[in-house]
């Protein structure tokens, strides 16, 4: 039996499986994305997402079978989170000057990301769990899935929304920065740092050094002050 046969019969039998998949996937999609010349379109998180849950579907995999393969991934966002103080004390210099403006903007992006999501489906007449589910969408997925869990949410619809809002940033920033004519790369990665955490994070590194680290800079902070505005939210709630 060759290498490739064994590592095939060890890897069906096993919950590796999945996590071998999907990091394939992300692979597949990558070198796709470089092929596109990194168009918006051919987001990473995107096509490797579609790639997955194809698989899925036509194997007839439950998400939980799926998940008990790829935790591993799960459990590496956690640290991910925290190594994004990385970037904040490598730009400590570039920041200082800016800061009173930063957190200008970090106020009201945060305040805007939440208060429009919810209002519009409170409109709609959402049930109370999903605008909980919602609220938090524009922080890392751990942050997220906690938060909706505080505010009587479900955890996992909050980490959904919290992919779709990425990948809905990750691919419309840098056409709608161009059309606004917004040409400072700290502003434009601070501008999808805060609307779309990590995955809009990685567009603005395939973009540019600089907007990359001050969307990981937007990213940390955003999530560390949604965490605030939530816990004013739980207690003004009761």
């Amino acid at each position: 039996m060759s290498g490739i046969s064994t590592i095939w019969v060890y890897l069906n039998t096993s919950p590796l499986l999945w996590l071998a998949v999907t990091i394939a996937a992300f692979l597949i999609a990558h070198v796709v994305g470089k092929k596109l010349g990194g168009s918006p379109l051919a987001n990473s998180v995107l096509i490797a997402g579609a790639i997955i849950i194809t698989l899925l579907l036509v194997s007839g995999t439950p998400y939980t079978t799926y998940f008990e393969g790829a935790q591993f991934v799960h459990f590496l966002l956690g640290p991910a989170t925290v190594a994004l103080a990385v970037p904040l004390f490598k730009n400590l210099d570039k920041v200082k000057p800016v800061l009173l403006p930063m957190a200008g903007a970090l106020v009201a992006g945060s305040l805007t990301a939440i208060g429009s999501a919810v209002a519009i489906v409170a409109a709609f007449g959402a049930p109370a769990e999903i605008i909980a589910s919602i609220a938090p969408k524009s922080t890392s997925a751990p942050i997220a899935m906690e938060l909706a869990r505080s505010l009587g949410g479900v955890p996992s619809l909050a980490a959904v929304l919290v992919i779709l809002t990425g990948i809905t940033g990750a691919v419309i920033v840098t056409p709608l920065m161009n059309a606004l004519r917004i040409r400072n790369f700290a502003a434009r990665g601070f501008a999808v740092g805060v609307a779309s955490h990590g995955i809009g994070t990685a567009r603005a590194f395939q973009v540019n050094d600089v907007a990359g680290a001050f969307a990981g800079i937007a990213m940390a902070l955003n999530g560390a002050l949604t965490s605030l505005l939530v816990l004013v939210w739980s207690l003004l709630l009761g």
